[in-house]
């Protein structure tokens, strides 16, 4: 399993993802969910991996030859005039390859399903959010709806939802962002360390920050003992049941 995040802010898009990949409790390795496509000045694109280890690198690595390859058949993710087209791209992509892996007859939500967060700014239209789901099809995010999960999500997504503020700084959206993993990681064995963080500043075209997480980071250590100790207090300082 994993967990991925993007959340949009004013400021931009904030994306962050675990590297965990298990196929039972003996074999655990890491890889990497989070893919990034730059064109400095004329666009960005990100996007974030869930499911089958095999489908979502073979959509990756597709997506990616395409781009050094020059072809008349296949637009690519440098190419598309739009971030929507650009979901349109990863989707069937996405068809592409569990069509051509699963037997006659196999379905998308089978052993080879996949979902994808997909984010950036092309030149000339706003930063965009998507979640692409296994079949090929997708949404966007709204105002109502500003950050979407991919992988084991509901440990995180109450935190979220609570402390969400789409005027908040980026050093507040990626503390956000890591108490909510930090939540899921300790709730569930199959999402690890490290986590690979990147934020993209709108209308830059350009990645502003990106790193990798692990366990002996500072800031990552005082946000995951900080946590604990503010839940703690804070169950302290509810009344007790009066029966």
């Amino acid at each position: 399993m994993t967990y991925c995040v993007g959340l949009k802010i004013d400021r931009g898009l904030v994306f962050m993802s675990d590297t965990r990949t298990n196929a039972g409790m003996d074999s655990i390795s890491t890889f990497r969910k989070m893919h990034v496509w730059e064109q400095p000045g004329e666009r960005v694109i990100v996007l974030m991996s869930a499911g089958n280890l095999a489908t979502t690198q073979a959509v990756v690595s597709l997506l990616d030859e395409r781009c050094k390859a020059i072809s008349e058949r296949h637009q690519t993710v440098l190419e598309t005039p739009s971030m929507y087209q650009t979901a349109r791209l990863v989707g069937d992509t996405v068809k592409e390859v569990i069509a051509s892996a699963a037997p006659v007859g196999e379905k998308a939500d089978s052993y080879f399903n996949a979902s994808f967060v997909l984010g950036g700014q092309i030149k000339g239209s706003e930063p965009r959010l998507f979640m692409i789901y296994p079949e090929g099809n997708f949404i966007e995010s709204t105002e109502d709806t500003p950050f979407f999960q991919i992988g084991e999500t509901k440990y995180g997504k109450p935190i979220i939802i609570r402390a969400y503020d789409r005027e908040m700084t980026v050093a507040e959206a990626v503390k956000l962002m890591l108490v909510s993993f930090d939540s899921t990681l300790k709730s569930n064995l199959s999402v690890g360390l490290p986590l690979d963080l990147l934020f993209y500043a709108r209308d830059s075209f350009k990645i502003e920050l990106q790193q990798r997480i692990g366990q002996d980071d500072p800031y990552y250590r005082t946000i995951s003992d900080g946590w604990s100790k503010a839940l703690k207090a804070a169950f302290q300082q509810l009344p007790d049941f009066p029966g």
